[in-house]
């Protein structure tokens, strides 16, 4: 069970984003707790708990959005659980707070609970079409709740389903540049922060974010690397976990070399939105966006030719700080949906290398 933090006594009438917060991590912490053991006919009711009657929850393609609890359940839980039955959470992340995602600087201060992790399990049931396979599966995903008045109100959740099509002999994508397969918990840092966080470590993590984020990498000159200067953010050894298909990068060159040249090649005049959610606390940041980046698909990705088409990227990321560089960033991108932006459905060549196996 999650513990109960200690908090400070309440000395006003106004709002409390700290005690708010650590509410709000209790309840994400409590659904994760109870989904692990639910049936999938119960699954309807618990998500009734803990989702409000017009919750809007974002997933991955091609689910998309839903709305309502019911929904919730019936087109994504219920069935996962169903073809997954001893489906347990594995949590590497769990973190929350006040947003700070708007472009201008603008605190936006909604408040959001944010994790990451592995769902662990063996599928003796088709889930989306995907094959059953003997396999014991790893299944990353991300999740980002918004909160109001004890309810989560919005969600935007993704899995990594290139990763599990790759973890069952499916390859629907070219062999990714970086290690695939590898997505671990902080390092030397525990990144379930049950306990309220120092809030200078918390400002200094959002303003480094924020920088990072608004600053460098929206300062691309779309020719020379450089010009976002990256290595003002990262450090040299830093992992970056990236999702299935592009894979992993275990220093900043491998980063810069592997993901981010031919990135920028396909993408070179991508810019971060206006986020759903960045929020900081401790040493940890994290960020959502159904459109988190656009960018015109003007040149080559790995094998698949320039589209020309405006790409609308959804995604997710967790950062680790240790001093003034980040260490450590996991990644999701939606790679299911920025395949068929680009024209390729990739589900579809799931179903037919499934034919052939």
């Amino acid at each position: 069970m999650f513990p109960m933090a200690k908090q400070p006594p309440i000395v006003s009438q106004t709002f409390d984003w700290q005690m708010s917060n650590q509410t709000n991590k209790q309840q994400v912490w409590a659904f994760w707790e109870a989904l692990n053991h639910a049936e999938p006919k119960d699954v309807s009711d618990l998500c009734a708990q803990f989702f409000s009657p017009d919750c809007v929850w974002t997933g991955p393609a091609p689910i998309y959005q839903l709305i309502g609890p019911e929904a919730i359940s019936e087109s994504f839980w219920a069935p996962l659980r169903s073809a997954i039955p001893n489906l347990r959470r594995k949590t590497h992340i769990l973190m929350g707070g006040a947003s700070s995602g708007r472009a201008d600087g603008g605190k936006d201060g909604r408040m959001w609970v944010a994790g990451t992790g592995y769902l662990i399990g063996k599928a003796v049931n088709h889930f989306l079409e995907i094959p059953v396979t003997a396999k014991n599966l790893q299944l990353r995903w991300g999740e980002f709740y918004r909160f109001e008045e004890g309810m989560i109100v919005e969600a935007h959740v993704l899995i990594d389903f290139i990763d599990w099509f790759e973890q069952i002999g499916l390859n629907v994508l070219v062999e990714p540049l970086g290690v695939a397969h590898v997505y671990p918990a902080p390092t030397g840092y525990n990144g379930l922060l049950i306990d309220p966080q120092d809030p200078a470590e918390t400002k200094k993590t959002l303003s480094l974010g924020r920088d990072f984020i608004y600053g460098a990498l929206n300062s691309f000159d779309t020719i020379d690397l450089s010009t976002m200067g990256i290595a003002d953010f990262f450090h040299p050894n830093v992992k970056w976990y990236g999702p299935g298909g592009i894979g992993a990068c275990l220093s900043l060159e491998e980063f810069q070399d592997r993901h981010q040249k031919p990135w920028l090649i396909a993408f070179p005049d991508r810019k971060v939105q206006d986020l759903d959610s960045l929020v900081a606390e401790g040493a940890l940041l994290a960020a959502s966006g159904v459109v988190g980046v656009k960018a015109f698909h003007t040149g080559p990705f790995r094998e698949t030719p320039a589209s020309g088409r405006l790409i609308r990227f959804s995604g997710l990321d967790f950062w680790l700080r240790d001093g003034d560089k980040f260490t450590e960033n996991w990644v999701f991108v939606d790679m299911v949906d920025m395949y068929s932006q680009m024209g390729h459905d990739l589900f579809k060549i799931v179903r037919a290398q499934a034919v052939v196996s």
